[in-house]
């Protein structure tokens, strides 16, 4: 995009989930730049701004980058620019962000954000400043306020909540769509080949998950939905010395090696909570069982 080759309109935020507060900004940015026969461009960052500036207080995210490139594009943005969010770029003031946008690419015709949306160093940017700005450099500024759901804000952080507390409608009716997590999935241990039950590891390092148990599920892969058992936890009948926390989906009447795609699970509902088996023979007839419930659930 060549600077003044075109008017482009600016939906900015980290947009984590990509729930009905985030639709709400990108749908006005959209709306906008039909009206103006403008580019509609979503400004968003490739990690969670807090992973260089506080890491310890990083939030689990909601989608994997994947997924939350996919939730935006669903929503008809013409363009897509994602920042490499490093320890540079975090020590940018608000001002040099937005000047820096400006000059790349060209005349901007306005800017959607939240009106609690703070960027720049030591968050020195914020909606007025962006008024300011928009009267200098001739664009118009959206602060669109928070979308509420049961008079209560729709937040990432009650998203978050709400998929820790295993409750995936309420954070199915935030997010405007049912809650799935998706990450690529892993070379395991093969255990459940040996048990007769192949499962796909998923890699789910910094997502938000559901409490620890066994799910019944739709796994999404290669474009095709299936039936799936999916189980969260660390899986205390093998005795590991050092276990870690495990997310692991057998798709039902499925046999094919997924390891490095992306493996996308939709929860439905909890079967059980995790427990440890006396033997591995144990836990084999209940994997068993608990796929008989989940086919006859699903």
């Amino acid at each position: 995009m060549g600077a003044g080759a075109h008017k482009v309109c600016l939906a900015i935020g980290c947009f984590d989930g990509v729930h009905l507060g985030h639709q709400q900004i990108i749908r006005q940015m959209v709306a906008d730049a039909r009206q103006h026969d403008a580019v509609a461009l979503v400004v968003t960052f490739d990690r969670h701004p807090s992973a260089v500036v506080a890491p310890a207080r990083v939030p689990p995210l909601i989608y994997s980058p994947r997924q939350k490139l996919r939730a935006i594009e669903s929503l008809g943005v013409d363009a897509l620019l994602l920042i490499r969010f490093d320890q540079a770029f975090s020590e940018q003031t608000g001002d040099a962000f937005i000047r820096s946008l400006a000059r790349e690419l060209g005349s901007i015709q306005s800017l959607c954000v939240g009106t609690d949306f703070t960027f720049g160093h030591k968050r020195s940017g914020d909606v007025a400043l962006l008024k300011k700005l928009g009267a200098e450099l001739k664009f118009t500024v959206h602060g669109l306020g928070a979308v509420s759901l049961d008079d209560k804000v729709v937040s990432s952080t009650r998203i978050r909540e709400a998929i820790r507390a295993g409750n995936f409608d309420q954070a199915g009716q935030m997010l405007g769509r049912a809650y799935s997590m998706a990450g690529p999935v892993v070379p395991g241990d093969r255990l459940g080949r040996q048990l007769g039950f192949p499962t796909a590891n998923l890699d789910a390092a910094g997502l938000a998950l559901p409490p620890n148990g066994v799910y019944a599920a739709r796994g999404l892969a290669r474009g095709q939905t299936h039936r799936a058992v999916v189980n969260i936890g660390f899986r205390p009948t093998l005795q590991n010395p050092d276990p870690s926390l495990r997310v692991e989906a057998h798709l039902l009447d499925f046999d094919a090696d997924l390891y490095g795609e992306e493996l996308e699970i939709v929860f439905l509902e909890k079967l059980r909570d995790e427990f440890a088996f006396a033997s591995t023979d144990e836990l084999k007839a209940q994997i068993a069982r608990d796929i008989a419930e989940a086919r006859s659930r699903l």
